[in-house]
């Protein structure tokens, strides 16, 4: 359970003149042309509100694109790859529609927020590659990309379990939706897989991109007694780490922990005592857009196709953090008996 970088997921088979900075891409984004060949392919992501700083969902896909850019000697730019920031929901459409103009030959919409921006705007240029992450779409300009996120969450739940000393952890997600509900619902049947008894907090926040409120939920877990809290909300986790971190370094004998996620945030949880960061659950995001890209480039692109990635494809997992090494084995065996199909694991709460 090491943190590391997914197989490629197409190995194992399973996939068959507007300036940019208008719409938050870097300066030097300004002009964009490609036919289409190897040689100057080009692709570009619309992020989600918490932009690729995010230190998570939109983070671990820009990373995958930068891996794809390093792969092939191409240049953040107009003639290799790029993104456009969204900062609030209605700029979705806008912003797809500018990667359109300038001429990128594989756009990206990372997240479920994009999927209906992502809908109309395919449907007016069928000519288009579009790659939808975390939902899908049923047009054959389109590929859609799914994880299952609650496999993965099951996992942290059960190590959220075998290590709390309160019996009390909480779960704070972003946007309510499909997506997050597999967060929640895989996290809680861990923990009860675990020990039925240990109370969990559930909390939204409403946004991906709310560092504040992400801060206050948590400052109420934490007072109620929870000792750890997973969350699954982007840029609003951040708030969470700065709780957690806060009163560690106010109190060190208390001990608080975070559960990151879909990439590794070990280095959001450092404080002057240590680190904080339990575990993180990964997903194969950035893998799957690097995937996507060579596919596509190569004349592959798997265009009306729906793939769905979990534990049995190496695609989603948690890394070894600061558990125990009793807590990993537990964790090991809980996720060979989730391939093997003696565990389901709930979708919905």
């Amino acid at each position: 359970m090491k943190s590391r970088n997914f197989k490629s997921l197409l190995t194992l088979g399973l996939l068959s003149s507007l300036t940019l900075a208008a719409c938050g891409a870097d300066e030097g984004s300004d002009t964009a042309s490609s036919s289409g060949s190897k040689e100057d392919y080009s692709i570009i992501m619309v992020t989600d509100v918490g932009g690729v700083d995010d230190k998570s969902f939109n983070q671990s896909a820009w990373e995958g694109m930068e891996a794809w850019g390093e792969e092939h000697g191409l240049e953040k730019g107009p003639d290799g790859y790029n993104y456009i920031q969204s900062d609030e929901d209605s700029q979705f459409v806008t912003n797809l529609n500018t990667a359109v103009n300038n001429n990128f030959d594989l756009i990206f919409g990372i997240g479920f927020k994009l999927q209906p921006a992502m809908t109309d705007v395919a449907a007016q240029k069928p000519d288009q590659k579009f790659v939808i992450i975390d939902d899908q779409i049923k047009a054959d300009n389109v590929a859609s990309v799914l994880f299952k996120d609650h496999e993965a969450a099951f996992l942290a739940g059960v190590a959220a379990a075998e290590t709390t000393e309160t019996d009390h952890v909480g779960f704070i997600g972003g946007q309510e939706s499909a997506v997050i509900d597999r967060f929640e619902a895989g996290f809680v049947a861990g923990v009860k897989q675990v020990n039925p008894d240990i109370k969990i907090d559930v909390e939204y926040a409403g946004s991906f991109g709310d560092a504040a409120l992400g801060k206050q939920l948590a400052a109420a877990m934490y007072s109620s007694g929870a000792d750890i809290i997973y969350h699954a909300s982007g840029d609003t986790g951040n708030g969470v780490f700065s709780e957690a971190i806060d009163r560690m370094n106010s109190n060190p004998d208390q001990k608080l922990w975070v559960i990151g996620v879909d990439r590794d945030q070990t280095a959001e949880g450092e404080y002057d005592g240590g680190n904080l960061t339990l575990t993180s659950t990964l997903k194969g995001v950035g893998q799957a857009v690097q995937d996507i890209a060579n596919a596509s480039m190569e004349g592959n692109f798997p265009g009306g196709e729906v793939s769905n990635f979990g534990l049995a494809e190496d695609s989603v997992g948690i890394t070894d953090g600061a558990l125990s090494e009793d807590v990993i084995k537990s964790v090991e065996d809980y996720k060979q008996q989730i391939i093997d199909g003696d565990i389901t694991v709930p979708e919905a709460p």
